[in-house]
């Protein structure tokens, strides 16, 4: 089931920066975050509702409450230099710039988190960073 959620994410994904492009021609990228952040917290706040979750706001303890916190705030930072570099640059250059966040995603864990960085992860990090160097030059 998680590969599936993943694949679609990947699509939600690929239709996100699409949308953005055609979206953010005439909006300051700012402005059009704001509005898109406005729209994914209904959009997630509606699915607590309908999956009745929310009695589990209560439950939270403080470090997850700090590490949620931490998180959102690098989202919406995230979120407002994608928009900017799609506003300014090819779609097709920015997304694969953008994924480069496997990289850094793969070392964080490692340092921070103590995961496994075995030789397959370091061969598909470098593919996947040579590969976007490929396609962002």
């Amino acid at each position: 089931m998680w590969a599936i959620l993943a694949v679609l994410s990947a699509v939600f994904a690929a239709l996100t920066s699409i949308f953005a492009k055609a979206g953010i021609q005439n909006v300051d990228s700012t402005l059009a975050t704001a509005i898109r952040t406005v729209v994914v917290v209904l959009m997630a706040w509606v699915m607590v509702f309908i999956t009745h979750t929310q009695s589990g706001l209560s439950g939270i303890d403080r470090k997850s409450w700090i590490f949620l916190i931490l998180s959102g705030l690098a989202t919406g930072a995230s979120w407002l230099c994608y928009y900017k570099a799609l506003q300014l640059g090819e779609v097709s250059k920015v997304v694969p710039i953008d994924k480069l966040s496997i990289l850094f995603t793969l070392v964080l864990a490692f340092i921070f988190l103590h995961e496994k960085f075995t030789v397959k992860s370091a061969v598909g990090t470098a593919f996947i960073t040579i590969g976007t160097l490929i396609m962002a030059l």
